[in-house]
């Protein structure tokens, strides 16, 4: 879609770009991506998707993840406890 300039676009390619944009930016932040948030991050750039978008796009990133990106709490929390046990085991 980066070749595509974003009125070209379909009102489902949108919607998706949205939901990618949002969960990326929660990511960044630190907070949680849920759908409840997307929406409001969403609604708040002045933009609408349709319902099912952020429930579907959080529903794929706990289940098939994201890279660095996907699961935002989950993924964090994890990576920060297993570089806090090798700092430990250093140490010791």
């Amino acid at each position: 879609m980066a070749n595509v300039a974003a009125d070209q676009l379909s009102k489902e390619q949108k919607d998706e770009l949205l939901c990618t944009y949002a969960a990326l930016i929660l990511h960044d932040d630190g907070a949680e991506v849920t759908p409840q948030a997307m929406t409001n991050l969403i609604k708040a750039a002045g933009c609408i998707v349709e319902s099912y978008w952020p429930m579907l796009m959080t529903k794929m990133i706990k289940t098939v993840g994201g890279g660095d990106a996907g699961g935002a709490a989950g993924g964090s929390v994890g990576k920060a406890e297993a570089k806090k046990v090798v700092e430990e085991e250093e140490e010791e």
